[in-house]
């Protein structure tokens, strides 16, 4: 894609024949000439006000050149066909000719007002529309799109109620911000950088039929699609703690690309591709009928990350604590001999004795009467072993339960000690059962016909933070709000204070995620809160309403009010827009405005938005032609004040 910053690039080096061959440019010689700072190259590289807005910064009136970034952009800018080598020496995911690491480009997308993301579909809803209109740009094209927004129409919701006069945001509050997710992204990473613990996902899945969410820019589905999750991981991943972990939900379609780009992001990290279990009736496709999902877990390399999971005594597998066979004497692992001490009438664990001898351990402080000690001892005296150490069994007590055969006692334990393994089967896993209908039970006219399970989002969260009381989680794809929901449900049962960030785009925020966890708050009886906020709209207020156009009059009305209110492209010949022609695929003739589909017409519109102007910027605050209340302005100044 040539952008504006190349044609620039090429414009200036035209008037240096030396870097040429016909129309072949020599780009070692130009990155030679820069190095050994030739001036009249550097002058007319410095001059031009579109290259000097991107590589330099002033500083006291003195202009401080990135030419390394300029003469990166030489060597790897995928416009330069004669780069036979580019490829050398690497592998990895490509798009549009250009490793996607290195892609600079921006894909913002635009879901349509009526798309419900969804954990997975049963075979009548594959025929339900799920359109995403994105949009793809050059990194350069951009100056404003990413700097900290303004907040507005802020709320704090309990269980005693809805509280408007909200001002003020401490670290103690969970939060939900309605807004473009790769936006708000760069907005929390101005008070959250370095401090989530957690970021767990569950991003459009992008399936390769007519519902593609990505169906717009179709000729790239994967790349385009893989860009739009770069775009966003790569800055949240700032936001990660030293020690936080990264969970991305998928499914078929896009697993094994989404894994490269995985291992491309984060290098310095464990990737476990996890199967999850959330369908047993199964979805039919061609060949098979799928009844699993995964989950990616990213973790730091090196580091003991995932804890045990939390599992009930009914649904544990127990196996035999005593060791047989060969190497289970005692001599081949000394500190797996120990006594274990039942009680009699409850045939329950009380404690443990480090020796073999007549007496308890001292702190067990018990009647010895009413005990008795189990060894790992067979029946022809031989003295073996217990499975693990004293220190071990000691941690997960809760996992062994007394087997009694006739007086004689023996001792089991849950298989794995209640570790995650790397299939999850459970049938709390049932989307429909602990998805769509604890969504249904809390909140009316539900749209969401095939959300995550909630313990299934519980089981990935406790994995990472079930040890850490005081954890930030962050989920910027909200949907129903299943993260949020599990993160208090957690709290709950532990007593923790772990705090929750969840983003979401679309108008059922609203009506779906805030109402669930407000429903929540007040039927589980959670003494907890949490704040609602909104960025402020510019360009997105027209944006929503191209959406939700029913008809091409409408279209045209909006157009009308956009030349006059909107802030457009510069470059877009405005008068020409309803006039001109316009390809289409599978359409040998161009055609007008009105002949193309409406999806197609809604495009267009959305595209001579100026994407800059999507959010009012959070310095802009003092303009007094936005009209900003002090509310707002409050908020948003204590918002950003410790960041």
């Amino acid at each position: 894609m040539e952008t504006e910053l190349i044609k620039e690039i090429n414009r200036v080096l035209k008037a240096f024949p030396q870097f040429w061959d016909n129309n072949i440019l020599h780009r070692s010689m130009v990155i030679q000439a820069i190095n050994q700072k030739e001036p009249k190259l550097i002058k007319a590289l410095i001059y031009n006000e579109k290259i000097k807005s991107i590589y330099s910064t002033i500083i006291d009136g003195i202009i401080i050149f990135d030419f390394d970034k300029l003469i990166s952009l030489l060597k790897y800018k995928e416009y330069w066909p004669d780069s036979f080598t580019k490829y050398r020496n690497s592998i990895g995911l490509t798009t549009d000719g250009k490793y996607l690491d290195r892609n600079t480009d921006v894909v913002l997308d635009f879901p349509f007002k009526d798309c419900v993301l969804e954990g997975g579909m049963t075979k009548e809803d594959q025929g339900k529309d799920e359109i995403y209109y994105n949009e793809v740009i050059a990194r350069d094209e951009i100056d404003r799109l990413f700097s900290p927004k303004l907040f507005t129409n802020t709320k704090r919701y309990s269980a005693n109620g809805v509280d408007k006069n909200i001002t003020d945001f401490c670290d103690d509050d969970n939060l939900i911000i309605k807004g473009n997710n790769l936006i708000a992204l760069h907005s929390l990473k101005e008070r959250y950088a370095g401090k989530v613990k957690l970021i767990y996902i569950d991003p459009p899945y992008n399936p390769p039929n007519k519902n593609n969410t990505f169906d717009y820019n179709n000729r790239f589905n994967h790349s385009t699609w893989l860009t739009f999750m770069k775009n966003r991981i790569t800055i949240a991943k700032e936001l990660l703690h030293e020690d936080g972990a990264f969970i991305i939900a998928i499914d078929e379609n896009e697993v094994h690309y989404l894994g490269v780009l995985i291992d491309e992001l984060f290098p310095e990290y464990e990737n476990h591709c996890i199967t999850i279990v959330h369908n047993p009736r199964g979805i039919q496709g061609s060949n098979f009928s799928y009844i699993h999902e995964y989950a990616f877990f990213i973790i730091p390399r090196g580091k003991k990350t995932i804890g045990n999971r939390k599992i009930e005594k009914e649904n544990i597998d127990f196996s035999n604590l005593r060791n047989w066979g060969s190497e289970s004497e005692r001599k081949d692992a000394k500190n797996c001999f120990y006594g274990i001490i039942i009680n009699k009438e409850t045939e329950e664990i009380v404690g443990f004795t480090d020796i073999c001898d007549d007496n308890f351990h001292p702190n067990c402080n018990i009647h010895k009467e009413n005990f008795v000690e189990i060894y790992p001892i067979d029946k022809n005296g031989v003295e073996r072993k217990w499975r693990y150490a004293r220190q071990t069994i000691d941690s997960v007590k809760h996992l062994l339960k007394v087997k009694n055969i006739k007086g004689i006692y023996d001792i089991q334990i849950g298989k794995d000690f209640g570790s995650y393994r790397t299939v999850w089967v459970d049938p709390r896993y049932d989307s429909n059962e602990y998805g769509t209908k604890i969504v249904n039970g809390l909140v009316k006219n539900n749209t969401f016909s095939f959300p995550k399970s909630l313990w299934n989002v519980y089981d990935c969260i406790h994995s990472i933070v079930g040890n850490d009381k005081n954890a930030i989680i962050l989920d910027y794809h909200a949907g129903s709000g299943t993260t949020a929901h599990a993160v208090l449900k957690l709290n709950k049962e532990d007593n923790g204070n772990r705090r929750f960030i969840i983003v979401e785009q679309m108008d059922y925020i609203e009506t779906i995620t805030r109402s669930r966890l407000q429903k929540v708050l007040e039927t589980e009886n959670i003494n907890d809160s949490f704040i609602y906020t909104e960025l402020m709209r510019l360009n997105q207020v027209f944006v929503n309403k191209i959406q939700q156009a029913v008809d091409t009059s409408t279209l045209k009305i909006l157009f009308k009010q956009m030349r006059t209110e909107a802030h457009l492209n510069y470059q877009v010949d405005l008068d020409r827009v309803l006039n001109n022609l316009h390809e289409e695929d599978g359409v040998d003739h161009k055609l007008s405005f009105d002949d193309l589909p409406l999806e197609k017409q809604k495009c267009l519109l959305i595209e001579i938005l100026d994407k800059n102007q999507l959010y009012v910027n959070a310095s802009e605050m003092d303009d007094e032609s936005l009209s900003i209340s002090e509310k707002d302005k409050a908020f948003t100044k204590s918002f950003y004040q410790k960041g």
